[in-house]
């Protein structure tokens, strides 16, 4: 098949193949560019495979992991690189949860308990893509229909994901879904990033600012208890800029139950679209900011990678060589009434924006 390209001279969009399923649906690979950044899209889960920016020294290198082709995104193994995720993003207690008086139950695929949407979920399906940009803007529109009754979710959940990428190197991640009955939805994105570059080693010299008073701590099932606890005066403590690695190894008991950082910050501003984390790499010169309108972030500093995983670049990925930081609801919050509301309700549209801001 023929690359495709938008006829425009500023940002372009073009697709090309990426190899097929074992039950014959093809996915695709869509590269958009505008200026000296790059970024390429697979339909299968909505993945960023790749997203090359420059460093301070003008060179242009690969910020986010990932898998050199399909297989590697297939396999049991993949930890949700670079994926959307869906229904609900993070982890559902029990596997179970409570709407109107029914008990709906999901797929287990952690333990006891269901993990970003289940095994099935939305970083496991292939996306309808269409690019929807101009002259300046490089844009991709995804489309998923998870039916009803999908991964135990009910209703007919609806779903857009708009990627656009600008000339000012900002990725605007735009969510839309809409259902025909209530059910609970929480989406987000897992791209893992080193700003030192994908393959490069940890990322414990980044140094990470989150715009957060307070976190939820986790059992050691990694279940928030339902309390929101002060980060002052903890290893959670990124209120100013700090080394990732300065307190990653600390004796804490919520490390030790995560093997590092995987924790909900509370951010102090929701609802609006304001500035949520800077991650910033004195080795590159790279930063990168993140705003959003959700009410979270989960911070994920790459705990399990284990030195199984060859990536794009084909070095091995092992503890720490990546982080995330999800922008989301909390977790578990369709059993946590004290969390803010992840229910969607027939005729009410669930909308949420974040943007990833590279600078060099």
């Amino acid at each position: 098949m023929p690359g495709r390209a938008s006829p425009t001279p500023g940002a372009t969009t073009t697709v090309e193949p990426f190899g097929t399923l074992p039950d014959g649906t093809a996915v695709e690979r869509w590269t958009l560019r505008t200026g000296p950044v790059t970024m390429r899209v697979l339909t299968y889960g909505g993945v960023v495979q790749s997203f090359e920016v420059p460093d301070a020294r003008g060179d242009v290198g690969n910020v986010v992991l990932g898998f050199p082709d399909l297989a590697g995104y297939l396999s049991a193994a993949d930890p949700y690189f670079g994926a959307l995720i869906g229904r609900f993003g993070n982890r559902i207690a029990g596997g179970a949860f409570e709407l109107a008086g029914e008990v709906h139950r999901l797929p287990r695929n952690e333990g006891p308990h269901t993990l970003h949407g289940g095994p099935g979920g939305f970083d496991d399906r292939v996306w309808e893509a269409t690019a929807v940009g101009d002259q300046h803007v490089a844009a991709l529109e995804l489309r998923l229909v998870s039916h009803d009754g999908d991964q135990g979710f009910p209703g007919t959940l609806s779903t857009t994901v708009t990627y656009r990428l600008d000339p000012g190197a900002r990725l605007t991640v735009q969510y839309r879904a809409t259902t025909d009955a209530p059910t609970v939805v929480n989406l987000t994105q897992h791209t893992y990033w080193n700003l030192s570059g994908e393959g490069s080693g940890t990322v414990y010299d980044h140094e990470l600012q989150i715009a957060a008073s307070g976190y939820t701590p986790v059992d050691d099932t990694l279940i928030p208890t339902g309390v929101v606890a002060p980060v002052a005066g903890t290893p959670f403590d990124f209120r100013t800029a700090t080394r990732i690695g300065e307190r990653i190894r600390d004796d804490h008991p919520q490390l030790l139950a995560g093997r590092g950082y995987d924790h909900n910050w509370v951010l102090d501003s929701a609802g609006t679209l304001t500035e949520a984390a800077v991650l910033h790499d004195p080795a590159s010169g790279r930063t990168l900011r993140v705003e959003t309108t959700e009410p979270g972030l989960q911070f994920y500093s790459g705990n399990s990678l284990d030195g199984t995983l060859v990536g794009t670049g084909g070095r091995t990925y092992r503890q720490g060589d990546g982080l995330a930081l999800e922008t989301q609801h909390f977790p578990d919050s369709p059993n946590q009434p004290a969390f803010p509301s992840t229910l969607l309700r027939p005729g009410r549209v669930y909308e949420s924006t974040t943007v990833f801001q590279l600078s060099w």
